[in-house]
């Protein structure tokens, strides 16, 4: 049976250092080989498993939130491009979305993305572009209301040409900053996976215009060889 997430950052408790080796195969590429052992020997991987996270990545919201603490009890959630859930499986003991914590607001987390996605008890979950026009409406439709935050770990598909990819997943992240200053309620918080590269900038530039606060963090979980970050916009003007 599988561990129910908590929710909570279990950094340091009972890890191990792993030293699994990946023999080459017959047919498969250098990279893949490379890939394949880095997965084995990732403490997040191996975390994520004993835990009942479906990914590494929500470590990375975790550590994001312990930090800025925008995921409370009673907020209204929206994450953009959810698959496969470990965003959502980490937001709903943290807003109190099952109600499980006494005496505490109760919170409505809602789940976005092209493709289904497996259930997450206490997450509502659509299948939505979130591009597509009356979307923003629709989202505020099924919140009962405004967002408090709005998140994305989106990424465009690889190209495998570093400044493609960067220029793809800025223009995604940008996109989605605009659907949040559609659905976010005033003082709400846009939290987004973003790739250092140089055309971050602008997106910055338009985060201060619409929020008191910005800040970019790369989180402990984040690779040190990955130039991704996030940026974490506060206090949304309205």
């Amino acid at each position: 049976m599988a561990k129910k997430p908590t929710g909570k950052n279990t950094s340091g408790r009972g890890q191990r250092d792993l030293t699994i080796k990946v023999k080459s195969a017959r047919g498969r590429k250098l990279s893949s080989t490379r890939w394949l052992q880095r997965q084995l020997n990732d403490p997040y991987v191996a975390r994520a498993k004993a835990e009942g996270y479906r990914g590494r990545a929500a470590y990375k919201i975790m550590e994001v939130d312990d930090k800025f603490r925008f995921l409370v009890p009673g907020a209204r959630v929206v994450d953009l491009g959810c698959a496969p859930g470990g965003w959502l499986q980490v937001a709903v003991p943290r807003i109190n979305a099952l109600g499980e914590k006494s005496g505490k607001k109760v919170g409505t987390l809602l789940g976005i993305d092209l493709q289904e996605v497996e259930t997450v008890a206490g997450a509502e979950i659509h299948v939505l572009d979130f591009m597509d026009e009356g979307a923003d409406d629709q989202v505020k439709e099924w919140l009962g209301g405004k967002a408090d935050v709005v998140m994305s770990d989106m990424a465009a598909s690889s190209s495998g040409h570093k400044q493609t990819d960067h220029l793809k997943i800025m223009a995604l992240c940008e996109t989605a900053a605009y659907f949040a200053f559609d659905v976010l309620d005033e003082g709400g918080t846009f939290v987004a996976k973003v790739l250092a590269g140089g055309a971050e900038g602008e997106l910055q530039k338009l985060l201060k215009q619409k929020f008191t606060k910005v800040a970019n963090v790369k989180p402990p979980s984040s690779r040190s060889d990955s130039s991704e970050k996030f940026v974490v916009a506060t206090g949304f003007r309205g």
